[in-house]
């Protein structure tokens, strides 16, 4: 097996580290073996069933990015965060066995990691060109369609939080199976190398940068909950997984665009509303800071050189080279502009829909209530405009080339959005109706998208694009097409459920003095296997 690319400082850190967690959860494994196997000896050890069941209300808030959250022991609380690295050092039984669950957690999230730079990294497997066909591109998508609107169509009867009425106005169901959709379309593109939809994954990155601003207002505005254990909650749910995969790949964050674009739109909306909270009931407040947001994008994004002038410093973080030799002439900031830029009004779109939803909610309540001729005639109407309105888009921007509508992007790309919300929302029955398949997939978008580049595609070098497919039946594709697509998507759940999993272990949600303790521990720790990594690393070069 050959290994592409230098062994870097962080890739044998992570060895190390892994090499330690995996040795201190089979000796746990072997304990706790020994100990059941000992039936009057009873033992405290928590199953993952117990701790779903202590979950407390406030930590079952979830942003639109989703996922399950499990509580912490409360005796992992009372605990220092010292003595727990001395007693994971020690080896001490006690603990082992305590936090069994834990470190099976932390070794298979390794684990998977592993198999990313064996996919991408080695020549244990193949790799084959990406080769599109219209017509199979189009079977698959809506073969996918009729499977799920026969396996997993449901009707579903929430209520609305703020008038109590089934309503359902833009509903969590209804969003997760629109980012799911979507989805779908955004991956068969890079594996097909379908460039002729190139127009429309533009537009549904900017759908999901909508729900991004969305999302994130609805939580911060409703629940007033600007806590420091939230914002942690979301960072780690948002970078976790990027970041060992930066390190473990020796890639840029850059690589994975989606990931600093969120990062960067929810810190915005975290800010906005952040800043004099106790003020944000007042109408006029939140009007003034929509157009406050709407002012610094003109103002960094519409300038010449203020861009450069504001990010530069951080050249170190969002700074990308493609190893393309025909993409040498661009800046390192280049494809930092260039994403954000493409996005960067849609966001605040999103956070005025999201201030808007109550009213445009009582609007539904009000019509649903009114005569039967009169609702169907303004429901007709409604459609009648967003249709008309849709068509001119799709004929007059949508329809041009890639260059020339990226330049219109960033300010029509609210109109199809809204379209489509309008249609999607139209009738109580159909706002009601969702495909629990796509929903699913809605949930796990932030793994699949990284986890594509890896274990679906291959670039086979540090910052490369996945140019190729990994092949592991040759000469059949569409079997290969099977097999990868199966073990990517098991995967790409997993990792979703192990970044949950580990975010209660690590991000407590009512304890800032935990919380701060975990961040510097992760902090001294890292600091000690880079030592270690580069030790190890200068061995070789003394001996020769």
């Amino acid at each position: 097996m050959m290994i592409v690319g230098p062994v870097t400082p962080g890739q044998v850190a992570f060895f190390i580290g892994f090499v330690s967690v995996l040795a201190a959860w089979i000796y746990a494994e072997f304990l706790e073996y020994k100990k059941n196997a000992i039936p009057s000896k009873t033992h405290s050890d928590l199953s993952l069933v117990e701790l779903n069941e202590t979950v407390k209300e406030g930590d079952r808030a979830v942003l639109l990015e989703g996922g399950g959250l499990q509580s912490v022991s409360p005796r992992a609380r009372s605990s220092s965060v010292s003595s727990h690295i001395f007693r994971f050092l020690l080896m001490e039984e006690s603990f082992l066995i305590e936090y069994r669950l834990t470190l099976r957690a932390m070794c298979e999230f390794g684990a998977l990691l592993a198999y990313f730079y064996i996919c991408d990294r080695t020549n244990l497997f193949g790799d084959s060109k990406k080769s599109f066909n219209r017509d199979l591109f189009l079977f698959l998508y809506f073969l996918l369609i009729i499977v799920s609107a026969i396996t997993s169509f449901k009707v579903h009867h929430d209520k609305s939080p703020f008038s109590g009425k089934s309503i359902l106005y833009l509903n969590r169901h209804q969003t997760e199976e629109w980012k799911g959709w979507m989805q779908v379309l955004f991956l068969m593109y890079h594996y097909f190398a379908a460039t002729e939809i190139y127009n429309a994954i533009r537009l549904f990155i900017a759908a999901y940068v909508w729900m991004t601003g969305f999302g994130n207002f609805s939580y911060y505005y409703v629940r007033k909950d600007f806590s420091l254990a939230r914002f942690a909650q979301m960072m780690w749910r948002l970078n976790f997984l990027v970041l060992f995969c930066c390190v473990v790949l020796n890639n840029s964050y850059m690589l994975y665009y989606i990931c600093p674009m969120h990062t960067l739109f929810t810190l915005m909306v975290y800010g906005v509303l952040g800043i004099l909270n106790k003020y944000n009931e007042i109408g006029s407040v939140i009007a003034g800071k929509i157009v406050a947001c709407f002012l610094v994008v003109i103002l960094v994004w519409e300038i010449p050189g203020v861009f450069e002038f504001v990010w530069s410093p951080f050249t170190f973080l969002l700074g990308y080279t493609d190893p393309d030799p025909s993409k040498k002439k661009f800046s390192r900031l280049h494809e930092w502009h260039f994403r954000s830029g493409l996005d960067r009004y849609i966001w605040i779109i999103g956070m005025i829909y999201a201030y808007y939803h109550p009213t445009v909610e009582r609007w539904m309540e009000k019509l649903e209530e009114t005569e039967v001729k009169l609702r169907i005639a303004i429901k007709t109407a409604v459609a009648t405009v967003a249709l008309t309105v849709g068509y001119l888009w799709f004929e007059h921007i949508y329809k041009l080339d890639k260059l020339t509508y990226n330049k219109y992007h960033p300010y029509t790309s609210w109109i199809p959005i809204t379209v489509y919300i309008c249609l999607r929302n139209l009738t109580q029955q159909f706002r009601s109706y969702s495909l629990t398949l796509f929903a699913w997939l809605g949930k796990v978008t932030l793994e699949t998208y990284i986890s594509q580049i890896h274990i679906w595609l291959r670039s086979g070098l540090p910052d490369g694009q996945p140019k190729l497919l990994l092949c592991l039946i040759p000469n059949y594709p569409l079997l290969n097409f099977m097999l990868t697509t199966s073990i990517y998507i098991a995967i790409s759940y997993r990792l979703f459920v192990l970044t949950n999993t580990l975010k209660v272990a690590f991000v407590p949600s009512k304890d800032n003095k935990l919380l701060a303790q975990n961040i510097i521990a992760g902090i001294v720790i890292s600091g000690i296997l880079y030592t270690l990594s580069f030790i190890f690393l200068q061995v070789p070069q003394l001996l020769v």
